[in-house]
Protein backbone atom coordinates (compact mmCIF):
# COMPACT_ATOMS: atom_id res chain seq x y z
CA UNK A 1 0.00 0.00 0.00
CA UNK A 2 1.28 3.52 -0.15
CA UNK A 3 2.36 5.67 2.10
CA UNK A 4 2.04 9.15 1.76
CA UNK A 5 5.01 11.47 2.51
CA UNK A 6 3.84 12.99 4.72
CA UNK A 7 2.49 10.25 6.98
CA UNK A 8 6.60 9.47 7.35
CA UNK A 9 8.61 10.70 10.65
CA UNK A 10 10.94 13.35 8.90
CA UNK A 11 13.91 15.28 9.05
CA UNK A 12 15.22 17.62 6.82
CA UNK A 13 17.98 18.35 4.67
CA UNK A 14 18.85 21.47 3.14
CA UNK A 15 19.85 21.31 -0.62
CA UNK A 16 20.46 23.89 -3.18
CA UNK A 17 18.51 23.71 -5.66
CA UNK A 18 18.26 24.62 -9.79
CA UNK A 19 16.85 27.95 -8.83
CA UNK A 20 19.29 28.54 -5.97
CA UNK A 21 16.65 28.29 -3.24
CA UNK A 22 16.91 26.14 -0.84
CA UNK A 23 14.79 22.71 -0.93
CA UNK A 24 13.67 20.48 2.02
CA UNK A 25 13.84 16.75 1.16
CA UNK A 26 11.47 14.59 3.62
CA UNK A 27 14.09 11.34 4.72
CA UNK A 28 11.98 8.54 7.13
CA UNK A 29 13.79 8.09 10.30
CA UNK A 30 14.73 4.40 9.08
CA UNK A 31 16.97 6.27 6.38
CA UNK A 32 20.92 5.99 6.13
CA UNK A 33 21.19 9.76 7.12
CA UNK A 34 19.87 8.54 10.75
CA UNK A 35 22.36 5.95 11.97
CA UNK A 36 25.38 6.23 9.36
CA UNK A 37 27.74 9.02 8.83
CA UNK A 38 26.94 10.95 5.74
CA UNK A 39 29.24 13.87 3.77
CA UNK A 40 27.61 17.51 4.28
CA UNK A 41 25.46 19.11 1.46
CA UNK A 42 26.40 22.87 1.70
CA UNK A 43 25.60 26.07 0.19
CA UNK A 44 28.63 27.20 -0.74
CA UNK A 45 32.16 25.44 -0.62
CA UNK A 46 35.76 27.16 -0.62
CA UNK A 47 39.40 25.92 -1.35
CA UNK A 48 40.69 25.72 2.09
CA UNK A 49 44.03 25.05 3.41
CA UNK A 50 43.98 21.79 4.32
CA UNK A 51 42.41 20.59 1.29
CA UNK A 52 45.25 21.85 -0.87
CA UNK A 53 48.12 20.58 0.96
CA UNK A 54 46.05 17.12 0.48
CA UNK A 55 45.77 17.13 -3.14
CA UNK A 56 49.47 18.13 -3.69
CA UNK A 57 51.78 15.00 -4.88
CA UNK A 58 51.10 12.51 -7.20
CA UNK A 59 47.54 10.78 -7.30
CA UNK A 60 48.69 7.58 -6.62
CA UNK A 61 45.81 6.32 -5.33
CA UNK A 62 42.11 5.64 -6.28
CA UNK A 63 38.44 6.64 -5.33
CA UNK A 64 35.52 4.42 -6.31
CA UNK A 65 31.92 5.96 -6.66
CA UNK A 66 28.97 3.40 -7.32
CA UNK A 67 25.43 2.61 -5.78
CA UNK A 68 23.66 -0.48 -5.50
CA UNK A 69 19.66 -1.16 -6.28
CA UNK A 70 19.03 -2.11 -2.48
CA UNK A 71 19.71 1.11 -1.27
CA UNK A 72 19.93 3.62 -4.85
CA UNK A 73 22.21 5.81 -2.79
CA UNK A 74 26.15 6.60 -2.86
CA UNK A 75 28.85 4.96 -1.72
CA UNK A 76 32.83 5.39 -1.75
CA UNK A 77 35.29 3.40 -1.52
CA UNK A 78 39.57 3.77 -1.92
CA UNK A 79 42.20 1.59 -3.14
CA UNK A 80 45.85 2.13 -2.90
CA UNK A 81 47.07 0.04 -5.60
CA UNK A 82 44.17 -0.24 -7.62
CA UNK A 83 43.19 -3.81 -6.44
CA UNK A 84 42.31 -4.23 -3.57
CA UNK A 85 39.26 -1.80 -2.52
CA UNK A 86 38.02 -1.09 0.71
CA UNK A 87 34.50 0.80 1.58
CA UNK A 88 34.88 4.28 3.35
CA UNK A 89 31.53 3.71 5.69
CA UNK A 90 31.96 -0.39 6.10
CA UNK A 91 29.69 -0.90 2.96
CA UNK A 92 27.05 1.95 3.83
CA UNK A 93 25.91 4.78 2.07
CA UNK A 94 28.20 7.73 2.22
CA UNK A 95 25.23 9.88 1.19
CA UNK A 96 21.32 8.27 1.22
CA UNK A 97 19.70 9.21 -2.38
CA UNK A 98 16.71 9.49 -0.52
CA UNK A 99 17.36 13.30 0.60
CA UNK A 100 19.15 14.67 -2.46
CA UNK A 101 16.47 13.73 -5.02
CA UNK A 102 13.25 14.01 -5.85
CA UNK A 103 12.54 10.66 -6.98
CA UNK A 104 14.25 9.58 -3.30
CA UNK A 105 16.79 7.51 -5.08
CA UNK A 106 20.06 8.17 -7.17
CA UNK A 107 22.06 5.69 -9.70
CA UNK A 108 25.15 6.06 -12.03
CA UNK A 109 27.82 7.88 -9.74
CA UNK A 110 30.77 9.93 -11.67
CA UNK A 111 33.19 11.87 -10.23
CA UNK A 112 36.02 13.97 -11.49
CA UNK A 113 38.85 16.35 -10.75
CA UNK A 114 38.55 18.90 -13.00
CA UNK A 115 41.36 21.34 -14.74
CA UNK A 116 40.56 23.58 -11.67
CA UNK A 117 40.84 21.20 -9.04
CA UNK A 118 37.24 20.34 -7.81
CA UNK A 119 35.63 17.60 -7.47
CA UNK A 120 32.49 17.38 -9.69
CA UNK A 121 29.84 14.48 -8.39
CA UNK A 122 27.01 13.93 -11.28
CA UNK A 123 24.21 11.30 -10.68
CA UNK A 124 21.05 10.03 -11.91
CA UNK A 125 18.08 11.01 -9.97
CA UNK A 126 16.07 7.50 -10.45
CA UNK A 127 15.04 5.02 -7.80
CA UNK A 128 13.63 2.46 -9.64
CA UNK A 129 11.43 0.64 -7.41
CA UNK A 130 10.03 3.88 -5.89
CA UNK A 131 6.43 2.41 -6.05
CA UNK A 132 7.48 -1.01 -4.40
CA UNK A 133 9.35 1.48 -1.78
CA UNK A 134 6.10 3.92 -1.40
CA UNK A 135 7.77 6.50 -2.62
CA UNK A 136 4.95 7.10 -5.12
CA UNK A 137 1.73 5.51 -6.74
CA UNK A 138 2.75 4.66 -10.45
CA UNK A 139 5.58 2.12 -11.71
CA UNK A 140 7.44 5.87 -13.44
CA UNK A 141 7.52 9.21 -12.27
CA UNK A 142 5.25 9.66 -15.56
CA UNK A 143 3.18 7.26 -17.81
CA UNK A 144 5.84 4.54 -19.29
CA UNK A 145 3.90 3.68 -22.40
CA UNK A 146 4.35 7.57 -23.21
CA UNK A 147 7.86 7.65 -21.59
CA UNK A 148 8.99 4.40 -21.36
CA UNK A 149 11.15 2.29 -18.70
CA UNK A 150 12.88 4.18 -16.30
CA UNK A 151 11.73 7.18 -17.20
CA UNK A 152 13.04 10.30 -14.98
CA UNK A 153 13.22 14.36 -15.23
CA UNK A 154 16.59 15.05 -12.93
CA UNK A 155 19.88 15.30 -13.15
CA UNK A 156 21.93 15.65 -10.12
CA UNK A 157 25.20 18.21 -9.64
CA UNK A 158 27.44 18.31 -6.83
CA UNK A 159 30.85 20.16 -6.25
CA UNK A 160 33.54 20.21 -3.83
CA UNK A 161 36.96 21.12 -2.47
CA UNK A 162 37.41 18.35 0.05
CA UNK A 163 35.11 15.21 -0.60
CA UNK A 164 33.57 16.24 2.09
CA UNK A 165 31.33 19.40 1.63
CA UNK A 166 29.54 19.76 -1.53
CA UNK A 167 27.07 21.96 -2.98
CA UNK A 168 24.13 20.16 -4.64
CA UNK A 169 21.42 21.24 -7.80
CA UNK A 170 18.90 18.98 -9.73
CA UNK A 171 19.13 19.95 -13.27
CA UNK A 172 15.82 19.27 -15.07
CA UNK A 173 16.50 19.54 -18.74
CA UNK A 174 12.83 19.14 -20.24
CA UNK A 175 12.59 22.61 -18.38
CA UNK A 176 15.40 23.87 -19.64
CA UNK A 177 15.92 23.43 -23.05
CA UNK A 178 12.54 23.50 -25.65
CA UNK A 179 13.54 20.67 -27.81
CA UNK A 180 13.65 18.34 -24.79
CA UNK A 181 10.52 19.18 -23.59
CA UNK A 182 9.80 15.58 -24.30
CA UNK A 183 12.86 13.97 -22.69
CA UNK A 184 11.92 10.42 -21.51
CA UNK A 185 15.21 10.53 -19.24
CA UNK A 186 18.06 11.78 -18.28
CA UNK A 187 20.57 8.96 -17.36
CA UNK A 188 24.28 8.63 -16.39
CA UNK A 189 25.78 11.98 -16.19
CA UNK A 190 29.09 12.35 -16.45
CA UNK A 191 31.65 15.29 -16.70
CA UNK A 192 35.21 16.39 -18.54
CA UNK A 193 37.01 19.62 -19.07
CA UNK A 194 37.43 21.00 -22.33
CA UNK A 195 40.86 22.30 -22.71
CA UNK A 196 40.16 24.83 -25.10
CA UNK A 197 37.85 26.76 -23.07
CA UNK A 198 38.31 25.08 -19.75
CA UNK A 199 34.36 24.52 -18.93
CA UNK A 200 32.85 21.56 -17.90
CA UNK A 201 31.43 19.62 -20.43
CA UNK A 202 28.60 17.20 -19.13
CA UNK A 203 27.16 14.46 -21.20
CA UNK A 204 24.47 12.22 -20.82
CA UNK A 205 21.93 10.04 -22.05
CA UNK A 206 18.37 10.56 -23.23
CA UNK A 207 15.38 10.16 -25.36
CA UNK A 208 12.69 11.62 -26.92
CA UNK A 209 9.51 9.92 -25.20
CA UNK A 210 10.02 5.89 -25.42
CA UNK A 211 12.28 6.42 -28.39
CA UNK A 212 15.54 5.19 -28.56
CA UNK A 213 18.40 6.00 -26.35
CA UNK A 214 21.09 8.29 -27.28
CA UNK A 215 24.18 10.50 -25.66
CA UNK A 216 24.15 14.27 -25.81
CA UNK A 217 26.26 17.23 -24.28
CA UNK A 218 26.03 20.44 -23.23
CA UNK A 219 28.50 22.63 -20.92
CA UNK A 220 27.41 23.64 -16.91
CA UNK A 221 27.22 27.03 -15.79
CA UNK A 222 30.78 27.75 -13.01
CA UNK A 223 28.79 27.30 -9.96
CA UNK A 224 27.52 23.44 -11.39
CA UNK A 225 24.25 24.43 -10.98
CA UNK A 226 22.34 23.99 -14.34
CA UNK A 227 23.61 23.72 -18.16
CA UNK A 228 23.72 26.83 -20.37
CA UNK A 229 23.97 24.98 -23.55
CA UNK A 230 21.34 23.40 -25.88
CA UNK A 231 22.38 19.61 -25.75
CA UNK A 232 23.45 17.97 -28.89
CA UNK A 233 23.98 14.54 -30.01
CA UNK A 234 27.75 13.59 -29.29
CA UNK A 235 27.77 9.83 -31.12
CA UNK A 236 25.62 8.70 -34.01
CA UNK A 237 25.46 4.76 -34.48
CA UNK A 238 25.03 3.19 -37.55
CA UNK A 239 21.63 1.76 -36.65
CA UNK A 240 19.71 4.49 -35.39
CA UNK A 241 16.86 2.52 -33.55
CA UNK A 242 19.36 0.88 -31.44
CA UNK A 243 19.92 2.40 -27.67
CA UNK A 244 22.88 3.95 -27.40
CA UNK A 245 23.90 4.73 -23.80
CA UNK A 246 26.67 5.33 -20.82
CA UNK A 247 29.34 6.92 -22.34
CA UNK A 248 32.53 7.29 -21.09
CA UNK A 249 35.23 9.91 -22.21
CA UNK A 250 39.02 10.05 -21.54
CA UNK A 251 41.37 11.90 -23.17
CA UNK A 252 44.79 9.70 -24.00
CA UNK A 253 47.32 12.04 -25.87
CA UNK A 254 45.51 13.59 -28.59
CA UNK A 255 42.57 11.20 -28.64
CA UNK A 256 39.43 11.06 -27.12
CA UNK A 257 38.65 7.59 -26.30
CA UNK A 258 34.76 7.42 -26.04
CA UNK A 259 33.83 3.65 -24.22
CA UNK A 260 29.80 3.29 -24.47
CA UNK A 261 27.39 0.85 -24.45
CA UNK A 262 25.17 -0.34 -27.82
CA UNK A 263 22.19 -2.53 -27.09
CA UNK A 264 22.65 -4.98 -29.88
CA UNK A 265 21.43 -7.93 -28.01
CA UNK A 266 22.42 -8.21 -25.02
CA UNK A 267 24.32 -4.66 -24.30
CA UNK A 268 28.00 -4.90 -24.67
CA UNK A 269 30.78 -2.19 -24.47
CA UNK A 270 31.65 -0.55 -27.27
CA UNK A 271 34.70 2.22 -27.99
CA UNK A 272 34.52 5.24 -30.73
CA UNK A 273 37.35 7.96 -30.93
CA UNK A 274 38.01 11.42 -32.15
CA UNK A 275 40.53 14.21 -31.76
CA UNK A 276 37.55 16.77 -30.90
CA UNK A 277 36.01 16.39 -27.39
CA UNK A 278 32.28 16.83 -28.40
CA UNK A 279 32.16 15.33 -31.93
CA UNK A 280 33.73 13.09 -34.76
CA UNK A 281 33.04 10.48 -33.11
CA UNK A 282 33.47 7.13 -35.37
CA UNK A 283 31.17 4.23 -33.84
CA UNK A 284 31.78 0.61 -34.65
CA UNK A 285 29.45 -2.06 -33.95
CA UNK A 286 32.03 -3.97 -32.54
CA UNK A 287 32.34 -5.28 -28.99
CA UNK A 288 35.45 -4.48 -26.77
CA UNK A 289 35.01 -5.56 -23.59
CA UNK A 290 35.92 -9.67 -23.01
CA UNK A 291 33.08 -10.13 -20.44
CA UNK A 292 31.00 -13.08 -21.29
CA UNK A 293 27.72 -11.82 -19.57
CA UNK A 294 26.23 -8.34 -20.81
CA UNK A 295 27.64 -5.32 -19.30
CA UNK A 296 26.93 -1.53 -19.10
CA UNK A 297 28.97 1.58 -17.63
CA UNK A 298 32.14 1.64 -18.32
CA UNK A 299 34.69 3.50 -17.07
CA UNK A 300 37.87 3.76 -17.85
CA UNK A 301 41.08 4.50 -15.45
CA UNK A 302 44.50 4.53 -15.48
CA UNK A 303 46.65 2.34 -13.32
CA UNK A 304 49.45 4.91 -11.28
CA UNK A 305 53.30 4.44 -12.96
CA UNK A 306 52.39 1.97 -15.49
CA UNK A 307 51.80 2.22 -19.09
CA UNK A 308 48.45 0.42 -18.14
CA UNK A 309 44.73 1.14 -18.10
CA UNK A 310 41.39 0.26 -17.02
CA UNK A 311 38.34 -0.94 -18.11
CA UNK A 312 35.74 -1.70 -15.51
CA UNK A 313 32.40 -2.20 -16.18
CA UNK A 314 29.01 -3.13 -14.86
CA UNK A 315 28.38 -6.60 -15.26
CA UNK A 316 24.12 -6.63 -14.66
CA UNK A 317 24.15 -10.08 -16.45
CA UNK A 318 25.75 -12.05 -13.86
CA UNK A 319 23.89 -12.80 -10.71
CA UNK A 320 24.84 -11.06 -7.86
CA UNK A 321 25.86 -8.31 -9.90
CA UNK A 322 29.24 -7.57 -9.97
CA UNK A 323 32.18 -4.87 -11.21
CA UNK A 324 33.88 -6.53 -14.32
CA UNK A 325 37.51 -5.08 -15.14
CA UNK A 326 39.41 -5.74 -18.45
CA UNK A 327 43.35 -4.07 -18.77
CA UNK A 328 44.89 -2.97 -21.92
CA UNK A 329 47.82 -0.94 -23.04
CA UNK A 330 47.45 -0.56 -26.58
CA UNK A 331 43.19 0.07 -26.57
CA UNK A 332 43.65 -3.20 -29.31
CA UNK A 333 43.22 -5.71 -26.80
CA UNK A 334 41.72 -6.18 -23.64
CA UNK A 335 42.78 -8.62 -21.13
CA UNK A 336 39.86 -9.85 -18.69
CA UNK A 337 40.77 -9.77 -15.07
CA UNK A 338 37.91 -11.11 -14.10
CA UNK A 339 35.16 -9.05 -11.47
CA UNK A 340 35.66 -8.20 -8.00
CA UNK A 341 36.18 -11.27 -5.69
CA UNK A 342 36.37 -13.91 -8.36
CA UNK A 343 38.78 -16.71 -7.46
CA UNK A 344 41.35 -15.90 -10.30
CA UNK A 345 40.94 -12.48 -10.59
CA UNK A 346 43.21 -9.91 -8.79
CA UNK A 347 40.00 -7.12 -7.78
CA UNK A 348 39.25 -7.41 -4.29
CA UNK A 349 36.29 -6.08 -2.43
CA UNK A 350 37.14 -6.24 1.36
CA UNK A 351 34.00 -4.84 2.87
CA UNK A 352 31.41 -5.05 0.28
CA UNK A 353 29.72 -6.55 -2.46
CA UNK A 354 27.09 -5.81 -5.53
CA UNK A 355 28.56 -2.78 -6.81
CA UNK A 356 26.71 -1.05 -9.70
CA UNK A 357 27.55 1.55 -12.35
CA UNK A 358 30.35 3.34 -10.98
CA UNK A 359 33.78 5.06 -11.50
CA UNK A 360 37.50 5.72 -9.99
CA UNK A 361 39.06 9.04 -9.82
CA UNK A 362 42.68 8.73 -9.31
CA UNK A 363 43.32 10.63 -5.55
CA UNK A 364 46.77 11.25 -3.69
CA UNK A 365 47.24 9.02 -0.73
CA UNK A 366 46.63 12.15 1.60
CA UNK A 367 43.14 12.44 0.26
CA UNK A 368 42.29 8.77 0.57
CA UNK A 369 43.45 9.06 4.24
CA UNK A 370 41.17 12.20 4.95
CA UNK A 371 37.94 10.60 3.67
CA UNK A 372 38.42 7.67 5.18
CA UNK A 373 39.37 9.35 8.54
CA UNK A 374 36.18 11.34 8.37
CA UNK A 375 33.93 7.97 8.30
CA UNK A 376 36.05 6.01 10.63
CA UNK A 377 35.70 8.82 13.48
CA UNK A 378 32.17 9.14 12.88
CA UNK A 379 31.14 5.40 13.53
Amino acid sequence: MFKPLNSLPIVAVVVVGLSGCAHSHAASVSDATQTNPQLQIVKSIASTKQSRKDSAGAKSAYLLTYFKDETHSLYFATSRDGYTWTDVNGGKPVLSGYGIAEQHGIRDPHIIRGADGVFYLTMTDLDIYGQRDGYRTTEWERAGDKYGWGNNLNLIFMKSYDLIHWTHAEVTISKLFADYADAGCTWAPQTITDPDNGRMMVYFTTRHGDGPNFMVWSYANKNFTSLVTDPKQILYYPDAKVNTIDADITKIGDTYHMFYVAHDNPGNIHEALSHDINKGYVAERKKVDPEPKAAEAPNLWHRFGTNTYVLMYDVFGADPHNMGFAETTDFKTFKNIGRFNDPDSPMRATNFSGPKHGAVMPITPAEASEIESYFATRQ
